[in-house]
């Protein structure tokens, strides 16, 4: 493949719902600009994009692919790099590196099932992140598919920005070519996506005068001339309208709305075109970081004349096709059997070939330039995230922002000895995947797999045994509990042991209560009078005490909030020792936990969950049932409400499906650990029985 100069490329990722046909506009897309020649279909499993096994399988995507087009418009040849991304939102994390990278986006939205929570997901992230779009239309071919009726509700959902470039003509019941309303000219389809001018059918004219009209008035406003001209009746030229509209894409004031049938492959040679026309390449934007050496603010152009820097967006650690780090060049130009330097490990790496990534196939290349993108192999220590440049001009880019991940079930491998395997296995998942994570509970002596959601932990479990060959099981978690109690009692504790020779003679009187302190374990405390405990032995006391709330008598559970005073006791000269002091405190506390009112104390966190205003009644009444308590409402300005509330741990298990079912896929929530509170009675005894059924097996 040629080297291409920053001005000729075009950073493009296809965002949209799940099933909403972007691997199809990708391969439709491949096959325009020859790279194929037959296009793939996802239900053979022989796309370019969706190469992995679980892919192939599940028949969506799961991962960000990177499909490099050559396409000649009319200023000469331009490279594509299409981002191929998954829908369904428990890949988000592959999403947001691809929209790191990114400098505009096409949303594909299906017109049978019209504005779905996929689009509307995707058109929340090009706000976020200013990027200039349009707006796709598939499944054209479907005659109940109606594309007035989905303009109207793009309108609607999306404000005025919407502008329709084309109308549909259909004959016999069948999608057969548009109306290019830019230049007010009909086309039919020929062969595959090559068209014809033909005449504008008389049924497309009354709603072709509203969307020109809406464009004309959109181009007027560029500039105070146009304006007057647009009063007075003047039409303005081709080149006046394609450049104020291109202006206009590029600001995201107007996002145009095309069509095809990614099916019949029909549509895409215009798409190409209007990717090259309204579209930016990278010289338009400044990639903003931090100078390590002075710690200020550092912004420069896409160029490749200064020296090299770039931003690690996206690694693939395959073991069929080895490890690749994919990058966006932001200055300068990478090539091969150069030296770099990783700026966040403070690291020198040595690069071998180039390459650009097709899917699964790796293109080797002379250079890569400001603003392209590529891979290179086998880097050491190089991770998502991080920045390499020069050792002399240190810059670092900020890391693509990946979504926390909410969801975590524990895991346990199937075979014995396969845990080191497994360990590895998962540090690979998780290079790949920054919504992956990995913690050890070594309180409750389980390890725990968190993710987006169910979806994703089930692609895990299959690629670790596909890939790595290992099996895990996916399991209900336990919480962690804590114990505590409410009265004060005092109590006796006395070790006494006779065994021939020494004995052993420890004898303790204690006060137990609480110290209402939930943080603290224990807090010791000892009014001895007249020596009746030598000093020495005030240590072993706490030492037993020490043992004790590790594993409370209740449940098994840490104890906290326990304030434990030494007030009287005995010992023997001769018998009394450390161990035995250890021991009768370790009897006396035993028998006062269990005396003083002992209960159970669940987690609880704070949540935030985000849904528009509809959900509000259904999801604050999930919460009453999950006995979470609603703390208050706010909006976000944007047509959703944030719920603030408390809710206990165990309650939170499984909440992200449920979210999802009850709000269609569109409520997002988060929570952190808050503090402990006490369980209510049904909680604990369920608690405690399981427990003792636990410990019994």
């Amino acid at each position: 493949m040629n080297v291409y100069k920053t001005s000729q490329i075009r950073n493009v990722v296809l965002l949209g719902h799940g099933g909403a046909g972007k691997t199809t506009v990708a391969e439709a897309m491949a096959l325009i600009t020859g790279i194929t020649k037959r296009m793939g279909k996802v239900t053979d499993g022989n796309t370019i994009s969706d190469y992995d096994k679980e892919e192939i399988k599940r028949q969506f995507s799961i991962s960000t692919s990177l499909i490099p087009l050559e396409y000649t418009g009319e200023n000469g040849p331009i490279k594509i790099n299409l981002l191929d991304t998954p829908g369904f939102f428990d890949f988000v994390g592959e999403v947001e590196e691809a929209i790191s990278v990114a400098d505009a986006a096409i949303i594909v939205v299906n017109c049978k099932a019209g504005i779905e929570v996929g689009t509307e997901k995707a058109w929340e992230l090009c706000e976020k992140y200013n990027l200039p779009r349009l707006i796709f239309v598939t499944n054209m071919d479907d005659d109940h598919a109606s594309y007035r009726e989905l303009v109207l509700k793009l309108e609607t959902r999306f404000g005025r920005k919407i502008a329709p470039f084309q109308l549909p003509i259909r004959e016999n019941e069948k999608f057969v070519g548009f109306v290019n309303v830019v230049k007010m000219a009909g086309r039919r389809f020929t062969n595959l996506s090559d068209y014809e001018e033909c005449e504008i059918p008389d049924y497309v004219q009354k709603n072709l005068g509203i969307a020109r009209e809406a464009l004309m008035e959109a181009v007027a406003e560029t500039s105070e001339e146009y304006m007057e001209r647009y009063f007075s009746g003047e039409e303005f030229t081709q080149e006046e309208i394609s450049g104020a509209l291109r202006t206009f894409v590029i600001d995201g004031s107007i996002v145009p709305v095309m069509m095809g049938s990614g099916i019949n492959c029909q549509g895409f040679r215009v798409l190409l075109q209007a990717i090259d026309r309204y579209f930016p390449s990278p010289d338009r934007y400044e990639c903003v970081g931090v100078d390590v050496s002075t710690g200020e603010r550092f912004t420069a152009k896409y160029n490749d004349d200064v020296s090299l820097s770039a931003k690690v967006f996206k690694t693939i650690a395959d073991p069929f096709i080895g490890k690749y780090s994919l990058m966006k060049i932001c200055t300068g130009t990478l090539k091969p059997d150069s030296v770099i330097y990783n700026v966040n490990k403070e690291t020198e790496e040595k690069v071998g070939k180039i390459y650009l990534l097709r899917g699964k196939d790796q293109i080797e290349v002379s250079e890569l330039k400001a603003g392209d993108i590529g891979a290179v192999a086998k880097l050491n220590v190089t991770q998502t995230g991080d920045t390499i440049a020069v050792r002399t001009a240190p810059i670092v880019y900020h890391k693509p922002e990946i979504s926390t991940p909410y969801t975590y079930m524990a895991y346990k491998a199937v075979n014995k000895g396969d845990d080191d395997k497994i360990s590895s296995a998962l540090a690979k998942l998780m290079e790949e995947d920054h919504t992956l994570k990995v913690v050890n509970d070594a309180e409750n002596r389980q390890a725990l797999l968190y993710g987006i959601g169910d979806q994703q932990l089930d692609v895990v479990v299959s690629k670790l045994q596909s890939r790595y060959k290992v099996d895990i099981t996916l399991e209900k978690p336990k919480f962690a509990f804590r114990e505590t109690l409410k009265k004060k009692v005092k109590v006796q504790g006395k070790h006494k042991k006779q065994s021939g020779g020494h004995g052993q003679y420890g004898d303790v009187i204690m006060e137990f209560e609480p110290s209402g302190d939930l943080e603290t374990p224990y807090i010791f405390e000892e009014h001895v009078f007249g020596g009746s405990v030598p000093k020495n032995y005030f240590p072993a006391v706490e030492k037993g005490l020490q043992d004790c709330v590790v594993k409370g008598p209740l449940a098994g559970y840490p104890v906290v909030g326990l304030k434990a005073t030494l007030l009287d006791g005995s010992y023997h000269p001769v018998d009394s020792s450390e161990m035995a002091f250890k021991m009768a405190t370790i009897l006396a506390f035993k028998k006062g936990f269990m005396d003083a009112g002992p209960v159970l104390l669940e987690p609880i966190a704070s949540l935030k969950v985000t849904v528009p205003d509809k959900f509000t009644g259904d999801v604050m009444g999930d919460l009453n049932r999950r006995r979470g308590r609603v703390l208050g409402m706010n909006s976000d300005h944007h047509g959703k409400q944030i719920i603030e509330a408390d809710i206990p741990m165990s309650e939170l298990f499984g909440y992200n499906t449920d979210l999802r079912s009850m709000t269609g896929g569109i409520g997002i929530y988060e929570y952190e650990f808050a503090r402990y509170e006490q369980a209510p009675g049904d909680v604990q005894k369920k608690e405690v029985e399981a427990r003792a059924a636990g410990d019994d097996e």
